[in-house]
């Protein structure tokens, strides 16, 4: 009898409520005795839920009260009067709702309703609306698909849930989780957000694995078994939106269950966050550390003058409510009737006749009226968009701290951002901030999928013992995983499910098994699978753990170069000819820079000739025997001597190498070659090169496949293909068992390697691809390498390219030959320079020798000449100097130098005197001194403008000056 006791004087106070309100407005109508005409009176309805155990509906009629009241106030010569009508909703029933509102569209004949409070309500109240031309205005109802009816009659004077959700999903990017499971009432108030917010989470990067959705009228166990269900999933971070009666009892069993321990996360939407100060303390212990989002409220003078009169108001007519609470949605209940009202008095009517057949005649005004509304309200500015609702404003993050909320960020909508949270107080662990997943020890392990195949299986093995029918699964791609999760920071227990049929033969290609985690009938795939793109659309993959690429396999055939002509394959053709000429070239600055001052370099031609020519090609093994005298000379044998020992040496080492290290050559080099003959090529069974090859060109009847390498091999051997193409993970087995046989051929093929396979947003990702950076740059990557890869490998090592051979060419050697080029044009400059500069007045004689008036290029010619000479100055022909000089003294002879010349002396015309020259001797005589032989000069008296003219040689015939006397 207690509750219905308590509802009849709930009743009896909303109905003297309602009367004060009617005599209220009545009284404001006829105290207009300032208008020469009355006030017309516009009825509105209210319909709200007066059974609520946080007093919401007594709440937000109060606030409509007074907006009517205080609106005419401000405003006491306007010609309408909004006339308040209440009903009752009844505990969210649809029913009494759509009852209600017919009731006040047929019996009050309302202009417009204010309400009801849910959005499932409100879906059964718009097309009623709709119908009667009447506006709902609903302050409450936060459903985003209440848009999308898209009827003109209603109006939402509250933030659309698809808004909030942009605030959630800026949380989630602070602190960077992947996943989130939303815990929703199972109505249209819930469901009405999810599309929202799974749109939203994707936008940051986060999905959403599973959905809680919980009953209105679901039972405490109900509700602590979906709760239990939650617990054995990995993910940690919830999202609840469900009405403020299902959330107290959702929180109080989440403690009670241990889900508000460390490592949760558990996040509010408005439609609780509004209502915390309202929940029992017994509830708020429950939910420490959560966060929420709420409509920011400015904390404006008119807010805070507002919130003293309604409480008092409120106080004076509900005495025996002591723990009532104004929200959010009260604000909003105000600001939507001051903008009825405001409507209500500018939209034009005929305010006679409300009616006519059923149908409001003033509903389309009134619309319009409303969405021409616009004012400065309790919430700031108040405007509705064209299809009826709010605009969009900002959130508060808040986090539950104690026996309040107190306020950590705001978000505002775009173009701004979200603002630097503050601290927040994390469920069990203050300081912490969960990492937003954990593995659950009680829960079932990761099913972990693994590729089933008859070869390669280094990789991956799958074996049943036939006695215990036991599952064994081994290999490069299992060691490679158990080593990560090793190195995770917590436990990741997981089981190996083969793909396999029952017969144990593979269930499918590598797409089908990556499509398994798709689906969800996998947790992960490990085993030697290609991160490609297309896979990549459906499911995450980790960084790589192997090395990536495609390319070609080709057989190897022995080096036949060894032959009679070996010995030229060491360099290549232009580094023989620069070499060749830079030794034609040194012989010759050699006899330019010692011709005329060292005996080795003179004689007949052919003996310089082959003297300079032997000297250069001496250098070779060091052999020269010629006494080099210049300096300079010195200077560029010195550095030519380095240029040929750097030059024999690599020579040497190179054509050790050809004829001791036995070699071996592609088959084929080049893929185009493969193409152009149409030759038939290899790949893998059940890989992605098949079209990787089909887009290269190739058509399907020109591949071949195999499973093993043991079919690999016997391809080749039958014939039936001349080339494979695989990625490089296999072809380094192949080639560790068969190195002598294979080889791999550049270029290769992009291809990001193997990767573990996870579903999109998985939590796991991260973490795993960290551990494997980890793995591959430790040693136990290369432990496992070798005890999988290359156990068997008997090579010293293997070629991944195709052999170019071991000549060296001019590129290695070009910077030595420019040094030793710079170094003899130089002494050869310095040279010419320093001897046209000695012997200058030969080519610009003095005024005096220019009576013979030779021409240019016989003065060049007798430069040429000159230059043939010895330098008798030069030290090494001192002993000839002394012994040829010739005293003129002696030979008592007194004249004047007349024209001279080296070949012939010219007498006066019609002189009978002629040169004297020394007579020859006898050979003997020839040999027996070498001492010059000066002719006799006869009648030099009788002739004294003759010219006498006297030439002196050595006994071996060579010219040492000639004179004119």
């Amino acid at each position: 009898m207690a509750p219905e006791t308590g509802r009849r004087r709930g009743w009896f106070r909303f109905f003297v409520a309602t009367l004060f309100a009617a005599a209220a407005v009545a009284g404001q109508i006829s105290s207009g005795t300032n208008n020469t005409t009355a006030a017309v009176a516009v009825n509105v309805g209210v319909i709200v839920d007066m059974d609520r155990a946080d007093f919401a509906g007594q709440v937000w009629l109060s606030c409509v009260e007074m907006a009517v009241s205080e609106f005419y106030g401000s405003h006491p010569n306007y010609t309408t009067r909004v006339v308040i009508t209440a009903r009752d909703s009844r505990r969210d029933d649809v029913v009494q709702a759509a009852a209600s509102a017919l009731d006040l569209i047929k019996n009050v004949q309302v202009q417009a309703i204010l309400g009801p409070d849910t959005s499932m309500q409100a879906n059964f109240l718009i097309p009623l609306g709709e119908k009667a031309h009447v506006p709902i205005v609903s302050f409450s109802a936060t459903s985003p698909t209440l848009a999308s009816i898209g009827s003109p009659y209603f109006f939402r004077a509250v933030q659309n849930d698809s808004t909030q959700v942009h605030a959630v999903a800026a949380i989630f990017k602070a602190f960077g989780w992947r996943q989130a499971v939303p815990i929703y009432v199972d109505d249209a108030f819930g469901q009405g957000i999810i599309p929202s917010l799974v749109d939203s989470l994707q936008a940051v990067d986060a999905r959403v694995p599973y959905r809680s959705a919980i009953s209105p009228s679901a039972t405490d166990d109900q509700i602590g078994e979906e709760l239990y269900k939650l617990m054995t999933m990995q993910t940690r971070v919830f999202i609840v939106h469900v009405s403020p009666d299902l959330g107290p009892r959702l929180f109080v069993k989440a403690k009670e269950v241990g889900m508000m321990s460390a490592g949760y996360v558990w996040i509010i939407t408005d439609g609780l966050t509004v209502f915390l100060p309202s929940f029992h303390p017994s509830v708020l212990r429950s939910m420490q550390g959560v966060l929420g989002v709420k409509p920011h409220v400015p904390q404006t003078q008119a807010v805070l003058n507002f919130t003293t009169r309604w409480r008092r108001k409120f106080q004076r007519d509900h005495p025996e409510i002591l723990d009532a609470n104004l929200n959010s949605y009260g604000l909003r209940a105000y600001d939507a009737t001051w903008a009825l009202a405001m409507a209500v008095e500018n939209f034009e009517s005929d305010k006679t006749k409300k009616y006519m057949v059923g149908v409001s005649r003033n509903g389309q005004n009134l619309a319009s009226a409303l969405l021409g509304t616009s004012f400065r309200g309790l919430f700031g500015g108040f405007a509705l968009e064209a299809d009826g609702q709010l605009r969009a404003s900002a959130y508060e993050v808040v986090n539950v701290n104690g026996n309040a909320d107190r306020v950590v960020g705001y978000w505002t909508p775009p173009p701004a951002v979200a603002s630097q949270l503050g601290t927040v107080i994390w469920p069990g662990d203050p300081g912490a901030v969960p990492k937003g997943f954990e593995i659950p020890m009680s829960g079932k392990k990761l099913r972990i999928g693994v590729p089933v195949k008859p070869g390669f299986r280094e990789f991956v093995s799958v074996s049943t013992d036939p006695e215990t029918n036991e599952t064994t699964v081994t290999g490069y791609c299992m060691d490679v995983f158990e080593a990560v999760v090793k190195t995770l920071p917590y436990a990741l227990p997981f089981e190996y499910v083969p793909f396999a049929k029952p017969n144990g033969e593979s269930n499918g290609s590598y797409n089908d098994l990556v499509n398994q985690v798709f689906l969800g009938n996998l947790d992960a795939v490990v085993g030697d699978i290609t991160i490609i793109a297309n896979r990549s659309n459906y499911v995450d993959f980790t960084l790589p753990y192997t090395e990536s690429g495609v390319s070609m396999v080709v057989p190897v055939r022995p080096d036949g170069s060894k032959n009679a002509w070996s010995f030229l394959k060491p360099l290549t053709w232009d580094l023989w000819v620069t070499t060749f000429l830079f030794f034609l070239f040194i012989g010759f600055v050699v006899w330019v820079l010692e011709h005329r001052i060292s005996k080795d370099f003179r004689g007949p031609p052919s003996h310089q000739a082959g003297t300079s020519l032997w000297f250069s090609f001496s250098t070779m093994a060091f052999a020269q025997r010629q006494n080099l005298v210049s300096n300079l000379t010195r200077t560029v044998v010195i550095i030519w001597c380095f240029v040929v020992l750097i030059i024999i040496q690599s020579y040497t080492a190179s054509f050790t190498s050809l004829l001791t290290v036995q070699r071996l050559r592609p088959t084929v080099t080049d893929m185009s070659e493969l193409l152009r003959k149409g030759e038939f090529v290899g790949y893998q069974e059940g890989t992605f090169v098949v079209g990787l090859l089909n887009s290269m060109g190739f058509s399907g009847d020109k591949l071949v496949s195999y499973n093993s390498i043991e079919g690999f091999d016997s391809l080749f051997r039958q014939g039936r293909i001349v080339a494979a193409f695989d990625e490089v993970p296999y072809i380094k087995l192949i080639l560790a068992k068969r190195c002598s046989e294979y080889m791999m051929i550049d270029p290769t093929y992009k291809a990001d390697g193997f990767g573990f396979v996870f579903p999109k947003g998985s939590p796991l990702v991260p973490d795993i691809s960290r551990a494997i950076l980890n793995v591959t740059e430790g040693d136990s990557m290369t432990k496992i390498e070798e005890t999988w890869i290359g156990k068997n490998n008997k090579c010293p090592e293997s070629s991944t390219s195709p052999p170019i051979g071991n000549q060296l060419g001019l590129n290695s050697f070009w910077s030595l030959f420019l040094i030793a080029g710079v170094a003899a044009v130089s002494a050869l400059c310095i040279f010419s320079v320093m001897f046209v500069y000695e012997h200058r007045k030969l080519l610009f004689p003095s005024k005096d020798d220019l009576h013979s008036n030779p021409s240019f290029w016989r003065r060049v010619l007798n430069l040429f000449k000159t230059f043939d000479e010895k330098d008798l100055k030069f030290h090494t022909f001192r002993d000839d100097r002394v012994g040829n000089e010739i005293n003129l003294a002696d030979l008592n002879v007194m004249t004047s130098p007349s024209t001279f010349s080296v070949e012939t002396t010219e007498f006066p015309a019609g002189s009978s005197q002629k040169p004297i020259t020394p007579p020859l001797d006898s050979p003997s005589e020839l040999n027996e001194s070498t001492e010059p032989r000066v002719g006799e000069i006869n009648n030099m008296d009788s002739h004294p403008n003759s010219s006498v003219g006297g030439v002196i040689a050595t006994a071996d015939g060579e010219i040492i000056t000639s004179r004119v006397f």
